[in-house]
């Protein structure tokens, strides 16, 4: 319960700063919608991959891509599948946080949101594994 009411707390603050994320507000975590945030990074920049490093650069927070590189290559073709949705979860693991907590995590999307006009490109892959490539793949930004 406690858990649910933590990212129902978060979820609402960053729909009341105008920050896209998937609604209804999930019980564990928050999923943000890349494509509406950076609007501006190119699909074969990985927009998703993009926003889960600038939050961390910006406040150390990790989060979860949930879009082209988890989607992976065809495995004939071995061309890039693009998703329908390029999104980042932030999971709210069952550990005590307070909300001080989701506030750090909030203010920091926010400031990310507030930038997110400056961020134009993604980022570029220098190194994959032939299968699951989202556990070990190299990047390099553009």
């Amino acid at each position: 319960e406690t858990r649910i009411g933590q990212v129902e707390y978060l979820g609402n603050q960053l729909i009341e700063w105008g920050i896209p994320i998937q609604k209804p507000i999930g019980g564990h975590a928050i999923f943000i919608d890349a494509l509406k945030f950076l609007p501006e990074v190119p699909r074969e920049e990985f927009p998703a991959q993009t926003l889960a490093l600038e939050i961390y650069k910006e406040a150390g927070i990790r989060a979860v891509e949930i879009g082209t590189i988890l989607a992976d290559r065809d495995p004939i073709t071995r061309e890039n599948r693009y998703p329908k949705l390029e999104l980042v979860r932030l999971a709210i693991p069952r550990r005590t946080y307070t909300n001080n907590h989701m506030n750090y995590v909030a203010a920091a999307l926010k400031n990310v949101f507030d930038r997110r006009e400056t961020i134009k490109k993604g980022y570029k892959i220098t190194w994959e594994s032939d299968i699951l490539r989202h556990f070990t793949v190299k990047l390099q930004e553009m």
